[in-house]
């Protein structure tokens, strides 16, 4: 039921943290794995480590927040394997910190535009082929942020809520063609965006005594589920969110 051989998924995001332990986990269970990302180097990097581990991928950098950029890269990708079985959009943006009265428009611009327009772009770019393919599988990347209040990262717990609800609309319009759409939201991950918090001591002690599972989670914690929701394991969830949080929202 987890077998996902031979599937193509592409991955946004997937040079660091959460996308990357995902490119790496579905490479593990011999999928082939679109490394997509900002930075060439950095992609390309990811596409040798799995290579060397005996995995297929393949590297394109993309800036999701460009509509012109996001064709090529489906183009790229049609043009090497033919079609795309698994899409993971796991690329986001979270420039500013501190409470909404001091957000300004062009930060707020740039926070939906990179986390919510782009995932309607590549999703309505990928969707019609995977139809036309008999179905396949969407996994968002949401966040607790999205299901609570706060006063530091408002704007993008918004961004993270609209794409909770995307994935809903989503499934709803797309699973007459045999596609599911999940979402995932994690809590706190040792991940570069959440450096701040992990390196200072004190919030960390705070945030992991009230949390049930007493630690944070780890990259790879998140490509577990994102492997589930990929494979037939999951084939009768759409529309979800699924926290990943340690139990730290029922805590």
């Amino acid at each position: 039921m987890f077998d996902i051989g031979g599937k193509v998924a592409l991955i946004t995001g997937a040079s660091r943290g959460i996308g990357k332990a995902t490119a790496l986990q579905l490479a593990r269970s011999d999928a082939k794995v679109v490394v997509s990302s900002r930075k060439q180097a950095a992609c390309d990097e990811v596409v040798r480590e799995i290579r060397a581990a005996g995995g297929e991928a393949i590297a394109m950098a993309c800036h999701v927040g460009d509509q012109a950029q996001l064709k090529e890269l489906v183009l790229f990708v049609e043009e090497t394997w033919g079609h795309i079985d698994i899409l993971v959009c796991n690329a986001a943006t979270n420039p500013v910190y501190g409470p909404i009265g001091n957000l300004s428009d062009e930060a707020f611009a740039k926070i939906m535009t990179v986390n919510v327009q782009s995932t309607i772009w590549l999703s309505n770019l990928v969707l019609p082929g995977m139809a036309q393919r008999g179905g396949g599988s969407v996994i968002m990347m949401s966040s607790i942020a999205a299901l609570r209040g706060t006063g530091t990262i408002g704007a993008y717990g918004m961004s993270k809520a609209a794409e909770a609800a995307l994935t809903r609309n989503l499934a709803v319009e797309w699973g007459p063609k045999r596609i599911r759409v999940n979402a995932i939201a994690p809590g706190v991950v040792n991940t570069d965006f959440a450096r701040e918090l992990i390196n200072d001591p004190v919030r960390r002690a705070q945030m992991e005594n009230r949390t049930p599972l007493r630690r944070f989670g780890e990259p790879e914690d998140i490509a577990g589920i994102v492997h589930f929701l990929a494979s037939d394991a999951s084939a009768y969830i759409t529309g979800q969110v699924i926290v990943a949080d340690g139990g730290e929202t029922i805590g």
